[in-house]
């Protein structure tokens, strides 16, 4: 199995894993099926779309491609057909995030570069192509995004894309520029889970209070 093909077969499980969370998060809010078929495709093609349109690869590959489509599809109805079964599987569901989380940042921004931007666009896109879709389905299902709470989430995906710009910068390998930003992106996602790692957050002041308008 070569490099190209085993870089394409993970994107699309990370397509489909993120599908299932988009398909999850949905079934949550008692949508329908419309409602639920939508936001898990919104869920793992939202950022690589927005990435295309922003560096001009028209069309999309999420809408071009009809394997993310059916994959985004088939994901939704095995949410809905084996929801209880969904639900126990929560743990391996986020491994496989925090894997599809550095393969899209990674990805993101190489095509970035590969359409002329420069490094700071890339690294830009590259994380918007991998917490794009979450942030999509977080709006569109009226709750605060992940990736503005605590967690550590985008900033994972923010160090896979600049280690992959670092890498195309300084011509590492192939191999290197590919899979250790994807690596490090990984293990930064899937360690923050284990051991609590989060983000500085301030707690809210009680002594603050808004003025109400006259």
């Amino acid at each position: 199995m070569n490099g190209q093909f085993a870089f394409n077969l993970l994107d699309l499980i990370g397509t489909f894993v993120f599908a299932i969370s988009g398909a999850t998060a949905a079934r949550q809010r008692d949508l329908d099926l419309f409602g639920i078929l939508a936001i898990a495709f919104i869920t793992a093609c939202g950022g690589g779309i927005f990435r295309d349109l922003c560096i001009g690869a028209i069309p999309p590959a999420g809408l071009a491609d009809w394997r993310y489509l059916a994959l985004a599809m088939g994901a939704a109805l095995l949410t809905i057909g084996a929801y209880p079964l969904v639900q126990k599987l929560q743990q391996p569901v986020l491994l496989f995030d925090a894997a599809g989380l550095g393969l899209f940042a990674v990805s993101g921004a190489q095509k970035a570069l590969h359409f002329g931007h420069n490094a700071e666009v890339a690294i830009m896109l590259g994380m918007i192509t991998a917490v794009g879709g979450g942030m999509a389905r977080d709006v569109l299902l009226n709750r605060v995004a992940v990736v503005l709470r605590k967690e550590i989430y985008a900033a994972a995906a923010l160090l896979g894309a600049a280690l992959a710009v670092t890498g195309a910068h300084y011509q590492w390998p192939a191999a290197t520029s590919t899979w250790l930003p994807i690596l490090a992106c990984f293990s930064l996602r899937y360690l923050s889970l284990r051991y609590h790692w989060n983000l500085p957050r301030f707690r809210h002041d009680p002594r603050d209070k808004q003025e109400a308008p006259e």
